[in-house]
């Protein structure tokens, strides 16, 4: 197929720690996630669910060590294995009428063709914890998301149970994480992501969320794009700072045709940015107008330009410096999920490609604030997993976070309650090339 329509599954890793505690199977939590899971297959989710070996796990390692008093590295590890192969086999068979029939446990076998919306996975080999075996499937499968259960809320600087001065961290790069980790495996290391899983992740730049299995709520802000509680582990810090001279004149967008030195690049910008003017002109026709995240102020200077009182705000205060003097008394610093103004104060709010770059916690309270500044409409244009052409032109952007596709969106607006989606009545290019939304305020 050209393009496939369905969002891309969410890896969900489960510690084994919640289902199996030292009082035994925990069917409160296995009761809770039924429903959970169910819910969110009912909304057109499809989730990989890999099973943990937890406390199971380690009485075998602890009773086969009391007994001959050392065992081998393999040895420790298959027990492990088998340990969640029985977990898997209990989740498979909660989810017996709605889950593929095979649990995963060779991952050199790939699925073929598969229509469930749930697939069960447990331990494969020595040598690494199934956080690897998560990775192999957000690899193989398309995952951007995995998301890994334990009975923590965050990640520490150290372990929280030890030292009374353990600091909570949010966020995190991989390398960052190495340092706390370190990069060898041990059976039952105590560590909130496998060292060996930490690698490839880092390698495969996919962004995990550490987060506690037991606050199913927590659990939906994520899948959501709501504020949740839990550590972001991405293999770069994308913030302000990300934003700086380099990502606006340099390489660091990743444009095949490079802003700064290529001729092409500067024509198709260019020619971007006077098609986005037409369109708002010509179809929307605002008598004032917000681009949020509006980089150096290019749009905002033409569209004043043509009669539209445009104003444009920016996280990055070193795109600002880069905007053209006559443009900067209408631009201003400020976050998308804070913007600087009264409601209701534009009759259009718009974004271009900005959506996409924000983390996942965020994309529910940056809607909001679109929607709250508008008095009239709002418009989103976002790269999203069908625009197939901007691949041709764009290669890995770093600061890319939510690529998703456009149902995931359209579905993110058509159940907001103060704006509604609107069929695109404006002139927009073929689905492989752009992804345009267009919402009026109740």
């Amino acid at each position: 197929m050209l393009f496939d329509s369905k969002e891309p599954p969410i890896v969900i890793s489960i510690g084994g720690s919640l289902l199996v505690t030292d009082k035994g199977i925990d069917t409160r939590f296995l009761k809770n996630l039924n429903t959970f899971i169910r819910k969110y297959i009912k909304r057109g989710k499809r989730f990989f669910l890999v099973a943990g070996g937890g406390v199971t796990a380690r009485k075998y390692r602890d009773a086969g060590k009391d007994v001959v008093g050392g065992m081998s590295m393999d040895d420790l590890d298959w027990i492990g294995i088998h340990a969640t192969r029985l977990n898997a086999h209990l989740l498979r068979t909660i989810f017996e009428d709605i889950a593929h029939p095979r649990i995963i446990e060779n991952y050199d076998k790939k699925l073929r063709n598969w229509k469930e919306s749930l697939v069960i996975g447990a331990g494969w080999k020595p040598g690494w914890s199934t956080d690897y075996d998560a990775v192999i499937l957000a690899r193989d499968y398309g995952a951007n998301l995995i998301i890994n259960l334990s009975n923590i809320d965050w990640v520490y600087d150290k372990d929280p149970r030890k030292y009374k001065d353990a600091v909570v961290i949010e966020k995190l790069t991989w390398g960052e994480l190495e340092h706390i980790v370190g990069t060898e495996w041990t059976p039952g290391i105590n560590a909130p992501f496998d060292p060996i899983a930490a690698q490839l992740a880092r390698k495969l730049r996919l962004t995990v969320i550490v987060a506690n299995g037991e606050d199913l709520d927590n659990i939906e802000n994520i899948i959501e794009g709501d504020g949740f509680k839990g550590t972001v582990i991405q293999p770069y810090r994308i913030d302000a700072s990300f934003y700086d001279r380099d990502y606006y004149i340099g390489d660091k967008d990743r444009y095949r045709f490079g802003r700064k030195a290529s001729l092409i690049g500067k024509l198709l910008r260019r020619i971007a940015i006077y098609y986005r003017a037409m369109i708002i002109r010509i179809f929307l026709k605002p008598k004032n107008c917000l681009d949020v995240g509006c980089g150096t102020g290019e749009l905002v200077s033409i569209l004043r330009k043509t009669g539209i009182d445009a104003y444009g705000v920016e996280i990055s205060e070193h795109a600002l410096e880069l905007a053209d003097k006559s443009v900067r008394p209408f631009l201003r610093n400020g976050n998308i999920v804070d913007l600087p103004f009264e409601t209701n104060s534009f009759d259009l709010v718009l974004t271009f490609d900005v959506l996409e770059h924000l983390e996942r916690g965020k994309i529910k309270k940056a809607i909001d604030e679109t929607i709250r500044v508008s008095k009239k409409t709002i418009m989103h244009k976002i790269y999203t997993k069908e625009n197939i052409w901007i691949r041709l032109f764009h290669s890995k952007d770093f600061s890319h976070l939510s690529i998703f596709t456009k149902n995931f969106w359209k579905r993110k607006f058509m159940e907001h309650p103060d704006a509604a989606l609107q069929r695109n009545s404006i002139f927009h290019l073929p689905r492989i090339m752009e992804s345009i939304f267009l919402l009026k305020k109740k």
